[in-house]
C-alpha cells in the first residue's frame, strides 16, 4: 500500500494510472463514515476530469434498527449488484441510470427522477463499501481514506446533530468491514486527510 499526503498527490496517481491503463480509470474512495470521503472525491473529480457516483445512493440496509449481526449488516447495507452494473456501463463507454435512494423521504423509496451520468475519462465511485471484493474486478484503485475516530465522529455529530442507535448500527457494520473484509493494507492507496 502507498502513502499519499494530500488530495494533489492522489491526483497525480490517478493521472498516471489512467495514462498507463487508458480510458476510464475506476477509482473507490472508501473509508469510514465522517472521514470526507464525498469533499475529497468532489475534489478530485474537479483535478482529474472525473465523474463521481456515490455510494449513499446505493443504500439498500433499510430504515428500521435491525438485530441482525454486524456481518450481515456490512453485507447488505449497500447494493453492490445496482453500483456493479452501473460501473460496467461506464467502464465500456457507455451512459450510466440508477435510481438514488430517497434520504429525503427516509421510507425504503428510491427517488422518482434516475441519476444519469455520461463516461468520462476516470471513474470515482465514493462511499463506504466501495472497495468491496464483489466489486474488485472493475476496481483500478482503491483508496483508503483514514482520520482518528474523535475527529470522525465529531464532524459526524456536526453534520447529522446526534448519533443515535440506528446510526451506531452501521458505524458496527463498518468496524467489521474495516478490520475483516477491507484492512487498511487491502488498498492500494492509503490518504489521512486530517493533521
Amino acid at each position: 500500500m502507498m502513502r499519499a499526503s494530500d488530495e494533489v498527490t492522489l491526483a497525480g496517481i490517478m493521472t498516471e494510472a489512467a495514462q498507463r491503463k487508458g480510458l476510464p480509470l475506476i477509482v473507490a474512495v472508501d473509508g469510514r463514515s465522517g472521514v470526507g470521503k464525498s469533499t475529497l472525491a468532489r475534489t478530485l473529480a474537479e483535478r482529474v476530469e472525473a465523474c463521481v457516483i456515490e455510494g449513499d445512493d446505493f443504500y439498500a440496509g433499510g430504515i428500521e434498527l435491525r438485530a441482525d449481526s454486524a456481518v450481515a449488516r456490512a453485507a447488505a447495507c449497500i447494493d453492490w449488484t445496482r453500483q456493479r452494473s452501473v460501473l460496467e456501463g461506464l467502464a465500456a463507454g457507455r451512459e450510466a441510470c440508477w435510481r438514488a435512494f430517497d434520504w429525503d423521504a427516509f421510507d425504503g423509496r428510491l427517488r422518482d427522477e434516475p441519476t444519469r451520468i455520461g463516461p468520462r475519462p476516470i471513474v470515482i465511485l465514493e462511499g463506504v463499501y466501495a472497495a468491496r471484493p464483489e466489486l474488485a474486478d472493475l476496481l483500478d484503485l482503491r483508496v483508503a481514506l483514514l482520520a482518528p475516530d474523535d475527529v470522525r465522529l465529531a464532524r459526524l455529530a456536526a453534520r447529522e446533530g446526534a448519533i443515535g442507535p440506528w446510526e451506531r448500527q452501521w458505524h458496527e457494520a463498518e468496524d467489521f468491514y474495516f478490520k475483516s473484509v477491507m484492512p487498511p493494507d487491502a488498498f492500494d492507496v492509503a490518504i489521512n486527510l486530517t493533521p
